[in-house]
């Protein structure tokens, strides 16, 4: 079962995601939302999140990972369902991420591929945004996009 990741659960979920080979960086930030589950050993076995733009209205899926013998059980779709809806939830009308081996999964889910300067262009204060700015990495990277359904709010 998902829950939200804690202070305490963050030194295993980095572990997991560099294990998974995915970015790490800006785990404990307010704007990154994750969630994890762990195994009956106690050890993380599936993650999900995303982090919310500035703006509110753009999402940056991150840190979807299933640990290698949950791979092909429907785990991932999952787990990336999850962060969308909740990405939905907090308002996002459009979800984004990177993925450079993984374009057939995200396809799955209704991804279009489009270039990382409109990934750029919509969330340029995203953590993994501005480390692969820094880092020369942005013009190597994938980036996908999908819009999410608007969610109706109600005032109490």
């Amino acid at each position: 079962m998902l829950s939200p990741a804690a202070s305490n659960d963050l030194a295993d979920l980095a572990a997991f995601l560099r294990t998974a080979d995915l970015t790490v960086a800006a785990l404990a930030e307010p704007a990154v939302r994750l969630w994890l589950e762990r195994d009956d050993a106690g050890a993380v076995s599936a993650t999900t999140g995303f982090e919310l733009g500035e703006d509110g209205e753009h999402a940056l899926v991150r840190s979807v990972a299933v640990r290698p013998d949950l791979r092909g059980t429907g785990d991932g779709l999952r787990l990336a369902r999850f962060a969308l809806d909740r990405a939905a939830d907090a308002g996002a009308r459009q979800a984004w991420l990177f993925s450079r081996r993984s374009g057939g999964f995200w396809q799955k889910l209704g991804f279009e591929p489009t270039t990382t300067d409109a990934l750029a262009a919509a969330l340029p204060d995203a953590h993994q945004v501005q480390l692969f700015r820094s880092t020369g990495q942005l013009d190597r990277e994938v980036a996908w996009r999908r819009p999410l359904p608007v969610r109706a709010t109600f005032a109490a």
